[in-house]
């Protein structure tokens, strides 16, 4: 059973995903799936309990708090990266160069190779107060 006071409105605290602007459609949402599976993974907390339909079948627990999701270009990612970093927040990034990988350690890999601030981003996820949220994803606007 999870924390109902964590995962019961008002929360407190924010997950949000930022997706470069310029991907297609079909990237825009392969991004945001891997990048919402890092805060969940990272933050067992913040993942409610089991459903299950009218009749007994079982289905996966779910984020327990809504995801918003936003659209920024390379340079506003580039700057929420680093604001997330400086305030400790959980991130999870996406970089162009994991789109030619073929599994998680050759993405891992392709992470590891470049600097913090040189990262190609094509996508991030944060998690925190909603205020330090706000702050770290100045300059992006909500996805239509």
């Amino acid at each position: 059973m999870t924390d109902p006071d964590l995962l019961t409105p008002p929360f407190d605290t924010k997950i949000a995903v930022a997706v470069r602007d310029d991907l297609a459609t079909w990237q825009r949402l392969n991004v945001t799936a891997f990048l919402t599976s890092g805060i969940a993974a990272a933050l067992p907390e913040l993942v409610g309990d089991a459903y299950a339909d009218a009749d007994g079948q079982a289905y996966l627990p779910l984020l327990g708090m809504p995801v918003l999701v936003f659209e920024a270009p390379a340079p506003v990612l580039a700057a929420a990266r680093e604001r997330a970093v400086r305030r400790g927040l959980p991130l999870a990034v996406y970089t162009t160069d994991m789109f030619g990988t073929g599994h998680d350690a050759a993405n891992r890999a392709a992470v590891r190779t470049v600097a913090g601030p040189d990262l190609d981003l094509v996508g991030l996820a944060v998690h925190g107060p909603k205020n330090g949220v706000d702050k770290v994803l100045k300059g992006a606007r909500l996805h239509p």
